[in-house]
């Protein structure tokens, strides 16, 4: 079985060479698999609608939907602009307001893709005009984006969660610290940057100003403070806090801010359908392909050789943390999740290595991705709103590497930076 699953692997990359969505390259060596192995036709059917019948998965289009609607209603501007009246007046300070705002903008969309092509809009521009050259608006939008999946909601941990049969609302919580140390990171970069090459700075707000701010973005501030809320108390479960958070968008966005119109709502839904069946189109696959995986017995095998090399969990993150950082430079995130959590996960546990910490590290491992060329995707979002070269986003984005690198590795070193707050929170 083993070497059969080597040949349809061989074959699935290059038929993913050649162009072929990866959902259908994944389901087609599946396929492949069940009728070489001699298996009922049947396995197919069933294992795609066990894929699609989750409940946990439900969260993904709601998620979207709540990401689609803030960037409609003019709610990005909103949080952008109180971040600029907070942090504006540092050196530096409108790079200082990105991260902010894109800190703030994580805890509704949980894309990284939605917060560089909605917030990065209004961040990019702002920047240009007080005189940041194009570069360092498009780096600090891109670096900073990657906090999204980070801090909940997160599309990916929703993925990782369903697939890898680990609580999503723990992951959701497991992120919070991680992102915030993002931030803060990227931020101490941004000042050595800003010292050193004597960047602009805004004015310091008056009172008036501030509360002007304030209550301009204030229930867009809510909204973060809400989902998280109910998740910790246990109002709702992950799923359901979704559906409140795209309620509560809408919501905002008809009655509170008034910036958002019905007619605009057959568009946004659209869209929130489009996305949302790339997603489940590549879950349900993926699914198909991870059940062939398990009976070729091909991630023990794995399992077994890696952990013929050592038993120590240090030496399997680190070894984990290389793969997924070179994977991430060449494959999507979504997909590269489908196609290694059958066979890392069960490493991890295997050694001890907690679930939830490793779902964090596997997702941020993914997220440094999106960086990464020559597939980095939030690298050619950005570069298309900011009108640049891929290459010279890239080159600009470098720097911005080293403070996540650092995370990741404060993470995957000390585990209570990921496991204390969930342990907390759900131990009630």
């Amino acid at each position: 079985m083993i070497e059969m699953m080597l040949v349809v692997l061989a074959g699935w990359l290059v038929v993913m060479l050649l162009g072929v969505p990866i959902f259908a390259s994944m389901g087609l060596a599946a396929a492949a698999f069940v009728y070489w192995g001699g298996f009922s036709g049947i396995i197919i059917p069933q294992k795609v609608a066990q894929a699609a019948n989750s409940f946990p998965l439900l969260a993904a289009p709601f998620f979207i939907l709540a990401g689609n609607l803030m960037n409609s209603a003019g709610i990005t501007e909103r949080i952008f602009n109180f971040a600029k009246v907070m942090v504006g007046w540092w050196r530096g300070g409108l790079c200082h307001a990105n991260i902010i705002g894109s800190v703030i903008f994580a805890g509704m969309s949980g894309s990284a893709v939605a917060d560089a092509a909605g917030l990065g809009t209004v961040e990019i521009k702002a920047m240009k005009d007080a005189g940041y050259d194009a570069e360092t608006a498009a780096a600090v939008t891109a670096a900073s984006a990657t906090i999204g999946p980070i801090i909940p909601p997160s599309l990916p941990m929703i993925v990782y969660g369903v697939v890898a049969e680990v609580s999503v609302g723990g992951l959701f919580i497991g992120g919070v610290i991680p992102g915030l140390l993002m931030a803060v990171a990227m931020m101490i970069l941004v000042w050595r940057m800003a010292t050193k090459r004597d960047m602009p700075r805004e004015k310091f707000p008056t009172l008036c100003e501030f509360w002007v701010a304030l209550r301009r973005a204030f229930w867009a501030l809510m909204a973060p403070v809400l989902l998280i809320g109910v998740m910790m108390s246990g109002v709702f479960t992950p799923t359901e806090a979704a559906a409140v958070c795209a309620l509560y968008a809408l919501i905002l966005g008809l009655f509170v801010y008034r910036d958002f119109r019905l007619k605009d709502l057959p568009q946004v839904i659209l869209s929130t359908i489009e996305t949302t069946g790339v997603v489940l189109s590549i879950v349900m696959c993926a699914v198909l392909f991870g059940w062939a995986l398990s009976v070729s017995r091909f991630p023990q095998a794995v399992g077994t050789a890696i952990i013929g090399w050592s038993t120590n969990p240090l030496i399997i993150m680190l070894i984990v943390n290389v793969l997924l950082l070179i994977v991430g430079c060449f494959m999507e995130s979504i997909a590269a999740m489908l196609i290694l959590i059958p066979i890392l996960v069960p490493v991890a546990m295997q050694v001890g290595i907690d679930p939830i910490q490793f779902g964090v590290v596997f997702v941020l491992n993914l997220m440094i991705g999106t960086l990464t060329p020559p597939v980095g995707i939030v690298l050619f979002v950005v570069a298309k709103v900011a009108e640049l070269p891929f290459e010279r986003v890239t080159r600009a984005t470098a720097p911005f590497l080293v403070p996540l690198v650092a995370v990741l590795a404060a993470i995957s070193l000390w585990p209570p930076l990921t496991t204390w707050l969930p342990g907390l929170v759900f131990s009630r």
